[in-house]
């Protein structure tokens, strides 16, 4: 590369931005774990279609994240209290700054998140979408 250190230093600081910005968009493979903030749907959801086009439903054990590929199997893990569950992505979301996931109903008894409405939480991938599994 021609151009002395200054270049070199600015390509570098280019392929680091590239590299972070390539790992901040989450994995969908196994091992990939995220830290942040989670929550759950409100019941008036209820029967609304998700980004996967399947209907939410309370009952199931399912969850929102905004990157991973629908089909990807979780782990979410409460900080607080250690209680985890697994879901599987089939929406989108949150869409509120500093939360990463949203779980259902269900899910959210099992963490004790109900009551607090948004706690600490960490997500693990425990299995990869399926081909085809969405964006």
């Amino acid at each position: 590369m021609h151009g002395g250190p200054w270049v070199r230093r600015v390509a570098l600081a280019g392929a680091l931005v590239a590299g972070l910005l390539a790992t901040g968009c989450g994995s969908s493979r196994p091992g990939f774990t995220q830290s942040g903030q989670g929550s759950y749907y409100a019941n008036k959801f209820r029967g609304r279609p998700t980004a996967s086009g399947a209907p939410y439903r309370p009952s199931k054990m399912t969850a929102a994240h905004n990157t991973l590929p629908f089909g990807t199997r979780i782990r979410v893990t409460n900080v607080r209290n250690g209680r985890s569950v697994k879901v599987t992505v089939n929406d989108r979301g949150p869409h509120v700054a500093g939360r990463i996931v949203d779980v259902s109903g269900k899910a959210a008894r099992r963490l004790d998140l109900v009551r607090a409405g948004v706690v600490p939480v960490r997500l693990e991938v425990i299995r990869a979408a399926p081909r085809g599994g969405g964006r």
